[in-house]
């Protein structure tokens, strides 16, 4: 192979499928992941999202090989590798320890997977140079990683995971470690190389705001099920169950009885339906049909979370930094009538019928 192929290549991985179909694990008495389908297109960003528990990690550690399904089909370009050893699966993996060697270097670590598999010095250095000019790691080649900060030792983690050329890419909450502000910059330094080197990347969090930044799909899981996979936007604006709504968005939405909105809602039977808004959607408007008592008011610089209490029930509202309110001041709310969500009490499902007959009724437009 040329040099110029080779630069053609490692410029862009071709990345595969990979496909879960009823995939479960279970030690002893206790279900970790239960039958979980999933589709996970090739050469895009995949996360999977949830609470502490919620079988993510063990879902990914069967893609992996390092764990074995109960039952199930795990495909990896189509090819099935349910009972397939890690090495035959073709993929790399990034731990949230990352795993360097403290003894060897930047370049050692990088390229200790290629020396094992017997790759030849020529082809190493090819490979390590790019790579090192691709995550900035140039200057940093010669030194240990404890002479490197977080960030770069999160890169020296990922050097050694492209370096291998595979099309599907693991990692387990590998930025967990890093503060606040390199955490944010690490997300986009990421996700831009995914884009381009167009890899399949499977990508654990249980932060929901590395998952809505970075992903094309997220597959928000739940006690070890599959709660709900979709776009970021499509998750965050149609959440298909209460969890989904709850879970997605920074406040999350508020769900509220029908007995919050006063008369409007009166007509919904409070045993069968919650209404959800998000506090975005909430603007003050002294007609509106949601009132509440302030709680609190907290100030954000150019806006302010305002907490409120309607039928002894708490919602926020998100509005603009120069709002002023004192502790127990009435305020009302309106909405437009596409920001109401509907959601079955019984089954925790979304009801866009039931949403729109809402809407119509708290809106103040079905004639009522």
């Amino acid at each position: 192979m040329s040099d110029a192929d080779d630069a053609v290549r490692m410029e862009r991985l071709l990345g595969a499928e990979v496909a879960l179909a009823g995939v479960e694990k279970r030690w002893a008495d206790t279900l970790a992941v239960s039958g979980v389908d999933l589709l996970m297109p090739a050469g895009k960003f995949t996360a999977l999202l949830g609470p502490s528990g919620c079988g993510k990690s063990t879902t990914l550690r069967m893609i992996a090989g390092l764990e074995t399904p109960t039952a199930g089909v795990i495909r990896i370009a189509g090819r099935d590798v349910t009972r397939a050893s890690p090495s035959e699966r073709n993929v790399s993996m990034v731990f949230q320890s990352y795993g360097l060697f403290p003894h060897l270097t930047v370049a050692e670590n990088i390229v200790f997977g290629l020396r094992v598999k017997g790759v030849g010095r020529a082809e190493r250095e090819r490979r390590l140079d790019r790579v090192a000019q691709l995550l900035e790691l140039t200057a940093q080649i010669d030194r240990k990683p404890a002479q490197l900060s977080g960030g770069q030792q999160q890169r020296v983690a990922l050097g050694r995971a492209i370096i291998s050329e595979r099309p599907v890419c693991l990692m387990d909450e590998p930025l967990s470690n890093l503060d606040a502000r390199l955490r944010h910059d690490m997300r986009a330094e990421l996700r831009a190389l995914q884009r381009r080197l167009g890899f399949t990347m499977i990508y654990v969090t249980h932060d929901q705001v590395e998952a809505v930044t970075m992903a094309d799909q997220v597959a928000l899981m739940r006690d070890g099920a599959l709660e709900q996979a979709a776009a970021p936007k499509e998750l965050y604006r149609r959440p298909a169950t209460l969890f989904a709504a709850r879970f997605i968005g920074t406040p999350p939405m508020n769900v509220l009885a029908p007995a919050a909105f006063g008369e409007r809602g009166a007509a919904f039977p409070a045993a069968g339906i919650q209404v959800g808004i998000r506090p975005e959607d909430l603007r003050l408007d002294p007609a509106g049909p949601l009132a509440g008592a302030v709680i609190g008011v907290e100030f954000l610089g150019g806006e302010c979370l305002v907490a409120c209490a309607a039928a002894g029930e708490r919602f926020v509202a998100k509005v603009d930094g120069a709002f002023h309110a004192e502790a127990g001041e009435e305020i009302r709310f309106g909405f437009a009538p596409e920001a109401v969500h509907a959601f079955d009490i019984r089954t925790g499902g979304r009801t866009d019928e039931i949403a729109r007959a809402v809407a119509r009724r708290l809106c103040g437009t079905d004639g009522a």
